[in-house]
């Protein structure tokens, strides 16, 4: 049910139910054993019209912790050591580096012919780093979805890890495609979405 929240949510407790082929009020049931647990929390969800607000359910930081972090502390103290030692540049050096290594990582997914087989192997490799990656269809465009980032606490310190990230996925998609994030983890969203569209 948590990854269920992670991957769908915010989601209300029908939703649950039928997801899970549960009566209403076991889905209650199970989502106050979350709630209890402080795994996840309500959100209001505002609705035009008369009626109440309904209630929607998305994790809490305890509940996105049950998810891999890639040792956030020591990241964050490593960034922190790394900028009193050497600066900003010596930042800026290590992100480059980690791009460096990263394109030859994503080499296998710039390899492939379509556009569609370039982004199911940008979303397998960023699976296996962590990222719960997948690539929907929208209209004329594609979707890169990522619904955790391990390396959060690393991005929230320094965002130059997400630039460089943009960089080399419109390196993979190539370039007559535009390749925009829509929503971000670090600015509030529930995960990462990255529109992906055919130049005209």
């Amino acid at each position: 049910m948590l990854f269920f929240v992670k991957t769908k949510g915010p989601v209300s407790t029908a939703v649950l139910a039928q997801a899970f082929d549960l009566t209403p009020e076991a889905a209650r049931q199970q989502v106050q054993k979350l709630v209890s647990a402080g795994l996840i929390e309500g959100v209001q969800e505002e609705i035009s019209g008369v009626g109440r607000p309904r209630q929607n359910w998305s994790l809490t930081e305890a509940g996105n912790r049950k998810f891999p972090d890639t040792h956030a502390q020591l990241t964050v103290q490593l960034i922190g050591s790394i900028r009193q030692l050497f600066g900003e540049d010596g930042l800026d050096r290590l992100i480059a580096q980690r791009e460096s290594d990263s394109r030859a990582l994503y080499d296998h997914a710039r390899a492939a012919r379509s556009l569609p087989e370039r982004l199911r192997r940008l979303a397998a490799l960023r699976t296996s780093e962590g990222y719960m990656a997948r690539v929907e269809r929208e209209g004329r465009d594609w979707l890169l979805i990522e619904d955790h980032c391990p390396i959060c606490a690393a991005a929230s310190t320094c965002q130059g890890f997400c630039r460089s990230e943009l960089r080399i996925f419109q390196e993979v998609v190539g370039d007559n495609v535009a390749i925009n994030r829509e929503q971000h983890i670090l600015a509030g969203a529930t995960r990462c979405v990255y529109r992906i569209s055919t130049r005209s």
